[in-house]
């Protein structure tokens, strides 16, 4: 049927169904303005059930708490409103911002309360880049800024790991590659596979879930998460910022083994140590047993070597010891040491000889020297010193009239009396 028949059908449908009930002065139907809007819709929803729109977006809103989108779909010709609900907007892998070029695919209908056409979108992809892409450079650049790449952050991986952690499927090659290279290279250390999801809905949680478990046991040393080859959508577990996180906060070293060679993933970025594929990580966590005990045995050869040298140099000093004089003739040199004890003895007993007299002479003069300065030999002379009430008189104003005054002199002291006192003048 082509479409002219199909509306004509319709029409007649509707006359049938009452819908043209009313007829005006020109004998022409009459419609309701509900009955046309649900024509409207009824004509785009059959014509349009499934269409694919270029354009950017502008007014851009997710509505909280019901999480469905709205926005305007645009060109440099037009524009159409668009609406996704929650359950397809949770499957957009990037964050829809307004300047963006996408591509919508959906279908036209009628917002019949206000009569607007709408665009319901099902699905939004950025025009000319994949979706997945575009996330992952997002999400890079967000957690870029926030330094969960830094250096700064990155810890060393353990020497000589004893328990080692593995977070990954126990299908695949992946898990057997790790199991196999581990323990050939370092079989004495101890492996516990902790098997997750990853790829698929829920595999992002079960891998993060499965890190925080490992670093809230806190009971390996390091920590190996990863899985084989596969396309960006095999991968994408490990893209997810709830992954990325769950590496950074832990406190145990992760190397992140995700992919071929070729692959990178954000937990590449996050984690302490990238390896190219799981088979690396192996390789990487624990050194390998041969080179080990090679470079034992070449350090043992080299620590004899040198004991062996440093007792040879202690020989040959322990030669030319016993060879010395000392050694040779004990008792001469005994001999020797006592007479020079002997001289240096009289040559101490001459030195305090001297300085004794010396001394005595020096302390004779000082006393001496010290007598002649002393008041009794001044009041010899015919000197004499008053001591009154308060202590030596040494002037006038130092006694008052009728105090009384010892005169001391060479042989005896006058008691007197102050009668009067008279100034130099």
């Amino acid at each position: 049927m082509s479409r002219p028949q199909r509306e004509i059908a319709e029409a007649q449908r509707d006359r049938d169904l009452g819908l043209f009930d009313r007829r005006n002065a020109y004998d022409e139907q009459v419609l309701k303005v509900g009955d046309l809007t649900r024509l409207i819709k009824e004509v785009l929803e059959g014509s349009f059930a499934s269409v694919i729109v270029e354009g950017e977006i502008s007014n851009f809103k997710r509505h909280m708490p019901s999480g469905h989108l709205y926005f305007t779909l645009k060109d440099e010709q037009a524009q159409v409103r668009a609406v996704m609900w929650r359950s397809d907007a949770a499957r957009v892998r990037f964050d829809i911002s307004d300047g963006m070029k996408v591509l919508v695919k959906g279908r036209i209908s009628v917002y019949e309360p206000r009569g607007d056409l709408q665009l319901y979108a099902a699905s939004i992809q950025p025009a000319g880049q994949g979706a997945l892409q575009l996330a992952f450079e997002q999400l890079k650049k967000k957690l870029e800024s926030e330094g969960l790449f830094a250096e700064e952050h990155k810890k060393p991986l353990p020497y000589l790991p004893k328990r080692i952690g593995v977070v990954t499927s126990l299908e695949g090659a992946a898990v057997r590659d790790i199991i196999s290279i581990i323990a050939r290279r370092f079989p004495v250390v101890e492996l516990t596979i902790y098997p997750v999801k990853v790829q698929g809905d829920g595999a992002a949680e079960e891998i993060a879930g499965a890190i925080r478990d490992f670093d809230t046991l806190g009971n390996v040393d390091v920590l190996i998460v990863g899985r084989g080859g596969g396309s960006l959508e095999d991968l994408w577990a490990f893209n997810e910022e709830v992954v990325a996180r769950a590496i950074y906060d832990c406190t145990i070293p992760v190397i992140s083994a995700v992919g071929h060679q070729v692959d990178f993933t954000i937990s590449d970025f996050v984690a302490d140590v990238r390896a190219a594929t799981p088979s690396a990580a192996a390789e990487l966590v624990v050194p390998d047993r041969f080179e080990i005990q090679d470079t034992l045995r070449t350090l043992s050869r080299d620590i004899t070597k040198a004991i062996e040298q440093l007792l040879g140099q202690l020989q040959l000093r322990i030669d030319r010891l016993t060879s010395h004089y000392a050694l040779q003739q004990p008792a001469s040199m005994i001999d020797q040491k006592l007479q020079l004890v002997d001289e240096l003895t009289r040559r101490l007993d001459t030195h305090l000889v001297h300085y004794l007299e010396s001394s005595s002479q020096q302390l004779s003069a000082v006393k001496a020297h010290l007598n002649a300065l002393g008041p009794q030999q001044v009041l010899k002379r015919g000197y004499a010193f008053v001591q009154g009430p308060h202590g030596i008189v040494s002037s006038i104003d130092n006694i008052n009239l009728e105090e009384m005054a010892m005169i001391h002199l060479t042989d005896g002291i006058l008691n007197t009396i102050v009668k009067g006192k008279h100034g130099k003048e």
